[in-house]
């Protein structure tokens, strides 16, 4: 346990979290909604420093990552908790255990042994990811500023309920963010418990600071698959930088949303017209290995430059980022 950072004391003992867009108001002895975060005696605590949940070595591109060391594996870590409540999660088992159980469970790991990790299975990045990684920040901002010593990036995995202070925290340290764009203002009210224009503004506000940004749509049959809301969330993305490449990917019945289907491919390749049309140089189609909408095309001539299958790459026809047959300079960090 260790004395979170960004945070202001208030009178009675009560506390304000300043680390994401909930501004949670803590009484003593209790925590906010991320449930990882408890007022003791008139301090914030993070419960979480060095608990990891869940660790593995991935493919960058399973983030999905793919215009950041396409190829590369990342060593991906993460705590218990969560400030969202997403009907959806894929992994609620982890991400709203807190807000069930009083217990904080995980391996005690220290930044050097996360890095040290990292190093000895080759990864090129270490990414916090699987749950929300804003909630375990103080943790991550020690790891991150080693593994940068050590030559290594760092990558979130993220909601994007991120204060603007703790984004300015951690983005001297953060080389790539993927971030869920997951509905509009009402989705975000009924299925996850917040609102869409905070993550808006920190979807800008990394990308204003250098890091490298990709977004992710979950596509929800009856929920964010209009055309409304489709063309808006690419307009929204090419005002910020139509590079920005964006993941319309497949849905599944899991957890408490469990009365929609799985989104039909169809609907996903509209989405990427959609997106395509909007003037965005980049979209992929995500969870549906084979149908082709994983490769990555020429954003100029429309020449298949890096193919791939699942979240592996079968073949690469480019060298040094550009198109073989017009030269075109493709966008990304790392890129072959």
């Amino acid at each position: 346990m260790q004395e979170a950072r960004l945070y202001e004391r208030l009178g009675e003992g009560k506390v304000k979290c300043l680390l994401c867009p909930q501004y949670c108001t803590i009484s003593p002895g209790k925590r906010g909604i991320c449930a990882v975060r408890e007022n003791r005696d008139g301090a914030l605590y993070t419960l979480v420093y060095g608990k990891i949940i869940a660790r593995h070595v991935d493919p960058i591109e399973k983030k999905p990552l793919f215009h950041f060391y396409p190829g590369s594996r990342s060593y991906s870590i993460a705590t218990v908790g969560c400030n969202f409540r997403c009907m959806h999660c894929q992994n609620y088992e982890i991400s709203q255990y807190p807000k069930q159980r009083p217990d904080i469970p995980g391996e005690d790991m220290t930044p050097e042994q996360v890095v040290r990790e990292a190093e000895l299975s080759g990864c090129r990045s270490i990414s916090y990811t699987y749950t929300e990684p804003t909630i375990f920040m103080e943790f991550v901002y020690d790891c991150a500023r080693l593994a940068h010593e050590k030559g290594l990036a760092n990558v979130f995995v993220s909601n994007g309920y991120t204060s603007p202070d703790a984004v300015r925290l951690i983005a001297p340290y953060l080389d790539a963010n993927n971030i869920d764009l997951k509905g509009d203002d009402a989705f975000y009210k009924k299925i996850v418990g917040a609102k869409l224009q905070p993550v808006l503004d920190t979807i800008k506000l990394m990308k204003e600071l250098g890091v490298w940004v990709e977004i992710t749509t979950l596509i929800i049959p009856g929920h964010n698959d209009s055309d409304e809301f489709l063309h808006c969330t690419a307009d929204f993305i090419r005002s910020v930088d139509a590079a920005i490449p964006w993941h319309v990917t497949q849905f599944y019945p899991t957890y408490k949303l469990l009365d929609k289907p799985s989104t039909p491919v169809s609907t996903l390749r509209r989405a990427r017209e959609i997106g395509l049309s909007a003037g965005l140089k980049y979209v992929y189609e995500g969870n549906v290995p084979g149908e082709g909408g994983e490769n990555t095309y020429c954003p100029s001539c429309k020449e298949l430059l890096i193919e791939r299958y699942g979240f592996t790459i079968t073949s690469v026809k480019m060298s040094d980022s550009k198109c073989p047959k017009c030269g075109a300079r493709t966008d990304g960090v790392g890129m072959p």
